[in-house]
């Protein structure tokens, strides 16, 4: 393993990877401040614009597509204006979005910001406005799109669950793929429930908190103690790596030669973490994909997550910054027991 970080960035563009999970709508809407209401003390906004990007799901996927992959999306959209102009979008950036009637009433999921700004400044969110589901798609449609996946001639599944509607009906596709020997990692939001025996896990550090860890909250500056109960956790759900990204402390890693960690990049001047752990599982999954070692997937990851985290809103990695980062961004490190995250950049272990 030794040198291996010192590589060139992977071949992408020989991946074919498919996206199951929930595409989500985030909309941008742009205006100005304009004066004070006289109906209630709150300032009045003129808009200026607006515009939609892929979210959820179809972030992970415009993600892949970002780095060169082929990529197919197998996520219900809906036919509505939102979901068209979201399969049009996804379409323009080179994802496949299979067309299934039977989810055409489905609606996805609409995260709305408003950014305001006075002229020649820069937008800043003001407000964000939800809208979920108000149903499940058709048990039907999902059932296509999961017939469809276990088709897929594919190197890779990543499956980007933000907890929105069941993924079980995925379950039996993601067996098949499991005899092919696919690469399959989960991005979740619960438990990884019904999905045996994957490749990675890539939680945030909320996230598993809540729904893989054991053992009570880990301290906040421990890296050791998080460590121990990552690799707990790694083996009771069975995969081989377990990725979870710390937010301004960088990534660690759970994988059967250890523990390992990464410290953050683009630490100063942060402008937007929108979409940031999409890009992270994105081209963690794709760099295990072509086969390069946990920790140097976990160090690529984390150098593209630390650029996308520099632009407003959810915007995928750009391959060419990530070129030009990659040899000066943090490589892993070996994690000792008693190490705290914020010095775990030191040098306490093998640099890969």
């Amino acid at each position: 393993m030794a040198g291996e970080s010192e590589l060139e960035l992977p071949a992408f563009a020989e991946l074919r990877i498919a996206v199951v999970g929930h595409a989500v709508a985030d909309r941008y809407v742009y205006a100005r401040p304009e004066r004070l209401s006289r109906e209630a003390p709150v300032p009045v906004f003129v808009e200026s614009g607006e515009e939609v990007r892929p979210g959820g799901a179809a972030n992970v996927a415009a993600n892949l597509a970002a780095l060169g992959c082929r990529v197919e999306l197998y996520a219900p959209i809906g036919d509505d204006p939102v979901g068209r102009g979201l399969r049009r979008e996804l379409e323009r950036r080179g994802v496949g979005v299979p067309i299934d009637d039977a989810c055409a009433a489905y609606r996805v999921p609409v995260k709305t910001r408003v950014l305001a700004a006075e002229p020649h400044r820069t937008p800043q969110q003001v407000l964000r406005i939800d809208r979920p589901p108000t149903e499940a798609p058709s048990a039907a449609g999902i059932a296509r799109l999961a017939d469809e996946l276990a088709r897929a001639d594919v190197d890779a599944v990543l499956y980007s669950d933000y907890g929105y509607f069941d993924l079980a009906a995925y379950v039996a596709a993601d067996r098949v793929l499991r005899e092919r020997r696919v690469v399959r990692v989960l991005d979740p939001r619960l438990a990884p429930g019904p999905f045996e025996r994957l490749d990675a896990l890539t939680p945030n550090l909320d996230d598993f908190e809540a729904a893989l860890a054991s053992g009570g909250a880990a301290t906040d500056r421990d890296a050791g103690d998080l460590a121990a109960r990552a690799g707990r956790a790694r083996e009771h759900f069975c995969v081989r790596d377990l990725l979870v990204t710390l937010g301004n402390r960088g990534m660690l890693l759970a994988s059967g030669d250890g523990a390992w960690h990464v410290p953050p990049t683009g630490r100063d001047g942060v402008v937007d973490v929108s979409g940031a752990g999409d890009t992270a599982a994105a081209v963690f999954t794709a760099a295990i994909a072509l086969g390069r070692s946990a920790p140097v997937a976990m160090a690529l990851a984390n150098a593209a997550a630390g650029d996308v985290v520099m632009i407003s809103g959810t915007v995928p990695v750009d391959l060419e910054r990530l070129r030009a980062a990659w040899p000066a961004a943090p490589k892993a490190r070996a994690l000792q027991r008693s190490v705290e995250l914020d010095a775990a950049s030191r040098p306490d272990g093998g640099e890969l």
